[in-house]
């Protein structure tokens, strides 16, 4: 479980404690128990079993594949995949691949619905980059109507590893990662994926053999 559920949870707790022996009203005191129900659950952390294999992209987040599509961008070309976190959702990020994080960067913005195309430019996000050594894979943390805070525990300089927790999204929210244009894909619109464990494609240079080696790790 993520630290913040425990401070949400024990925190409504003591309230729902206090509420009871001030007034002896149950349905008063369920309130904030229920809520810390929710908090507690919400914050969940539940391991993952990470796919090995060279080349591999794994799902930054939980929840729902709403586009996968060729995009411009300065960079060139690149395929996105883009998914979408319901509050019932782990919200636990995790990273896509093993390299080094090249850029971190965090930007303000809007709270719009984070299943609105636009939520992606206009809404609070962080962009992070991450390189191989062949190829880079970006990919952003985008707060929804509900977020009002982002977590990235990652800095520019970092060494990470696929699948490793990296922070999280509080609430409703999205992520997409920006892969190759040629990219190997693995998902469609329509499919639910896992953070760490689902794999959303695999790097040009390595096809079939990164998907042997992988496919033992999906769950």
């Amino acid at each position: 479980m993520v630290r913040d559920g425990l401070y949400y949870g024990i925190s409504l707790l003591v309230v729902a404690a206090i509420v009871w022996f001030g007034t002896h009203w149950v349905s008063l005191s369920a309130i904030p128990a229920l809520l810390a129900v929710f908090f507690l659950w919400f914050f969940r952390d539940p391991e993952r079993e990470i796919p090995v294999g060279d080349g591999v992209i794994v799902s930054p987040g939980d929840g729902k594949v709403e586009e996968a599509e060729w995009i411009e961008t300065t960079a060139g070309s690149r395929f996105r995949v883009s998914i979408f976190l319901s509050v019932f959702d782990v919200h636990v990020n995790r990273v896509p691949i093993s390299g080094k994080v090249t850029l971190m960067e965090y930007r303000e913005g809007q709270f719009l619905n984070a299943m609105n195309p636009e939520s992606a430019i206009l809404n609070e996000q962080t962009l992070i980059v991450i390189e191989d050594g062949k190829h880079s894979v970006s990919f952003k943390q985008i707060a929804g109507l509900l977020a009002r805070r982002i977590v990235c525990d990652l800095k520019t300089g970092d060494m990470v590893q696929r699948g490793q927790r990296m922070g999280m999204i509080k609430f409703g929210s999205r992520v997409d990662v920006l892969m190759p244009a040629d990219v190997e894909l693995r998902v469609k619109p329509g499919d639910r994926v896992q953070g760490g464990s689902s794999v959303l494609g695999v790097l040009p240079g390595y096809g079939e053999d990164a998907a042997k080696k992988s496919s033992s790790g999906r769950n």
